[in-house]
């Protein structure tokens, strides 16, 4: 998902988009990246070819940050914007989105309503998810010749498993894999997390491999300390290190094991210019074939039961896309669902105290 760009790139983008307002035009959000040119063939350039509306795109690292700073300046540029379930829980609590009309949502292939044919929990009042997506333990095979990596604890056995290793900058993901690096089962996860000493551990067990750390905050980076040999493992975007390993033939592989899975999608932020166009985009890419379309671009899961079927091979390759899907039966239960109402509780304390334990 997400292209390394400093925030004033993502501003000035945003800026250039005031310029392209009007009934013609869309100005969309997004992570930029592998995940951002997937959505350009498979969203962007049948949209306008379609409707003839003109499409500006700017990115940022996550373009949830932004949305809440126009919202909250009233200068809003920004027509739809993609952003992790989490943060849409959170902005629109926050009334910082626009509200979502899913009758406009297109019915599946044999006419089965929308919000039937999304998966549990797809939808929401201002939120319409486009992918699964999954944080996931990755490695480059070529560092391990004998004893392969299998597990989240073996992330953190730097004796066993030589080498720096890179994480996400933030509490989110990091909490969870820690724990269960440290034994806790999945299904306990979050238990364990919502109590003082659950945190108290994850941090202890983060603290295990603090000095070897490279922290990233693009999703671009990971595969690129992989491939610059900077780090052995990572935790990483699936779709960041598959596009590596397939697209460019990088020994790199996924473990799925202790996978946290998460849904992202389309949200309208508070006051949006093109209001109309953004439902009727947001109609459109949620159409079952171009959420398949877009699963054969980058290995997330379209969230749509009736895509499932017609995801096919890799794009422009003789590979079957689904084995390398977070959602494909075999992978899935491997790790577990991030809790978006657990982080929108308890997201700024446990931030706070990730930046003072990294600041320590």
């Amino acid at each position: 998902m997400k292209k390394l760009l400093i925030a004033s790139t993502a501003l000035v983008g945003m800026a250039s988009m005031a310029s392209a307002q009007g009934s013609g035009v869309l100005n969309i959000l997004d992570w930029g990246g592998a995940y951002g040119a997937s959505h350009a063939v498979a969203y962007n350039a049948p949209f306008e070819a379609e409707t003839g509306i003109r499409i500006t795109v700017a990115d940022a690292d996550n373009p949830a940050t932004p949305i809440k700073a126009m919202v909250e300046a009233g200068n809003v540029t920004a027509d739809v914007a993609s952003v992790e379930y989490a943060d849409a829980l959170r902005l629109c609590d926050e009334g910082a989105l626009e509200t979502i009309d899913l009758s406009v949502l297109k019915p599946g292939p044999d006419g089965t309503a929308a919000e039937e044919d999304f998966l549990p929990g797809a939808l929401t009042d201002c939120f319409v998810a486009t992918d699964v997506w999954s944080m996931v333990m990755a490695y480059d095979d070529s560092k391990f010749p004998d004893a392969k990596p299998s597990t989240p604890a073996d992330f953190f056995d730097t004796a066993k498993f030589p080498g720096k290793r890179t994480l996400r900058k933030g509490a989110k993901f990091n909490l969870e894999f820690a724990l269960m690096a440290d034994g806790v089962a999945p299904a306990d996860v979050y238990d364990v997390l919502a109590t003082p000493e659950g945190v108290d551990q994850a941090f202890a067990k983060l603290d295990t491999i603090k000095g070897d750390v490279v922290w990233w905050e693009a999703g671009a980076q990971p595969p690129q300390l992989l491939a610059d040999g900077e780090v052995t493992m990572a935790y990483a975007f699936n779709g960041r290190i598959f596009n590596a390993a397939i697209g460019e033939n990088k020994p790199f592989n996924i473990v799925w094991t202790g996978q946290v899975y998460e849904m992202e999608g389309w949200i309208i932020p508070k006051g949006a210019p093109n209001k109309d166009n953004a439902l009727n985009y947001i109609a459109f890419t949620t159409e079952a074939e171009r959420l398949a379309r877009a699963a054969e671009l980058i290995s997330y899961g379209p969230t749509r039961k009736s895509s499932s079927g017609l995801v096919g091979n890799v794009d422009g390759k003789d590979i079957p896309m689904s084995p390398h899907l977070p959602t494909t039966p075999g992978n899935i239960e491997q790790g577990i669902n991030s809790n978006a109402d657990f982080w929108v509780d308890h997201d700024s304390e446990l931030s706070e105290r990730f930046n003072a334990w990294l600041a320590s």
